[in-house]
């Protein structure tokens, strides 16, 4: 009888804990990171019997010998991946509609090109103030949109380094929490519910992390991660316990650098995906664009000027400067007097055209409309390529998630099905119990 009621005794322990861990399974089975946990059990053997209280003989009961997490290591890895390959597309695609919007809403091509046209128009009558007083003004609202233009792509260049400084103390933040982890792993029995749950921890917070940069991950027996950025061969951001911290520069070229500091040494870090390495490709478009507009600008300013001075105003004086300024944004008008436009060639009379003719050749040579064009049309091809690229990595993404939850996800019908069977074996035993007391009590009266 007393074999009887310690098998009893040993079910119900082991079938409670099935049950609580089925109940935790349908509690959290909308819970992001969540991986489905089972209790192993197992027949108590020779060596078990020191496990069971009340000193069972061996050979009977059972136990449970852990809870076992259902997780795939490898298809843990492939969510980071695919997920740290689309947010470094969707980033950068950020960035790339900044500089279209820095482009395109000030309308500097238009107003290029009515700047232009007001030129041509006036060489038709020289003389015609009206004519000149338009040109001016199509100058005045050319230089209006150079600075827009330029501030636009300044202020998008402090924005994106901002939005920088926010993901890398995002990353710092989650390296000081999976080394908290990781050392909680260090102490924790595995097998136990609290290991499995700090493995959940742990693999989100390695998700998170791979979806502001490309991370590597290696685990030792007992779970803890070795985590490396920029990839397996990247250096080492947190081991063990200890956690780095990574910084984030740019150079005057908008060239940005990676670099991981931890146990006083520093180390350059190759970043290819997640957030970070659509901000870097951000900053480089974004330093090209101002590159690119600040040359149009001087170029176009140094030109006009050029010609103005090459020309002769109605009073017969040489042209002054219409334009003052070496970048997009610093460019301003300086002529003020419509009578100040030099449209006149050198020694002829205040109806000539002549010099308008060198501002004509300066619109065909300088191509200041062709290549605002053609960065206009570059930029928007590749937003257009990285959307497209964007949809298939966001398909990709999906199916690596949907393929990582057929193994750790919870179901309900199963678990349900669970939830019965632990039941019934619970209460198969607490009957075993009772049935051995009163054949106990039966015997005890007899006597």
């Amino acid at each position: 009888m007393s074999d009887m009621l310690s098998i009893a005794a040993s079910g119900v322990r082991a079938y409670q804990s099935a049950l609580t861990t089925t109940s935790e399974n349908i509690a959290n089975a909308g819970t992001l990171g969540y991986a489905r946990r089972a209790a192993a059990l197992g027949e108590v053997n020779a060596s078990d019997s020191s496990l069971l209280n009340g000193g069972a003989q061996a050979g009977q009961g059972v136990l449970v010998t852990g809870i076992d997490r259902a997780a795939d290591a490898f298809r843990n890895a492939e969510v980071r991946t695919a997920g740290s390959d689309l947010a470094r597309t969707e980033a950068g695609l950020v960035w790339l509609e900044r500089i279209e919007g820095a482009l395109t809403a000030s309308k500097l091509d238009e107003r290029l090109a009515a700047f232009f046209n007001a030129g041509q128009n006036l060489a038709a009558d020289p003389a015609a103030s009206g004519l000149r007083a338009v040109m001016l003004e199509q100058a005045a609202g050319l230089a209006s949109a150079f600075r827009s233009t330029g501030a636009a792509l300044e202020a998008a260049g402090a924005d994106l380094t901002g939005q920088a400084d926010a993901t890398v103390g995002e990353i710092n933040s989650l390296a000081k929490a999976l080394g908290t982890v990781n050392s909680g792993l260090g102490r924790t029995g595995a097998g136990s519910a609290g290991h499995a749950g700090l493995l959940d921890e742990r693999d989100r917070l390695l998700e998170q992390m791979s979806v502001l940069v490309d991370v590597g991950a290696e685990f030792d027996a007992a779970g803890r991660a070795t985590l490396r950025i920029g990839g397996p061969s990247g250096p080492v951001l947190v081991a063990g316990d200890e956690a780095g911290s990574v910084t984030f520069a740019t150079n005057s070229e908008g060239a940005a650098s990676i670099a991981v500091h931890r146990a006083g040494e520093r180390a350059n870090a190759p970043v290819n995906g997640g957030e970070l390495a659509g901000i870097i490709d951000g900053a480089q478009r974004i330093a090209a664009a101002r590159s690119a507009t600040d040359t149009i600008a001087a170029q176009f300013v140094a030109g006009v000027n050029a010609v103005q001075a090459g020309g002769r105003d109605p009073a017969g004086n040489p042209g002054a400067a219409m334009f003052a300024g070496e970048t997009a944004a610093s460019v301003t008008m300086v002529l003020a007097d419509p009578k100040g436009i030099a449209a006149a060639g050198v020694g002829a009379g205040p109806r000539d055209n002549g010099n308008l003719k060198a501002l004509a050749d300066l619109r065909t040579s300088g191509g200041f409309e062709t290549t605002l064009t053609d960065m206009v049309v570059g930029n928007g091809a590749a937003i257009s390529g990285r959307r497209s690229v964007a949809q298939a990595q966001s398909a990709i993404q999906s199916s690596a998630v949907a393929s990582r939850d057929s193994i750790s996800g919870v179901n309900l019908d199963e678990e349900a099905v669970n939830l019965m069977r632990f039941q019934q074996a619970y209460q198969a035993s607490s009957r075993v119990i009772q049935v051995a007391r009163e054949t106990i009590q039966s015997i005890l009266d007899i006597r």
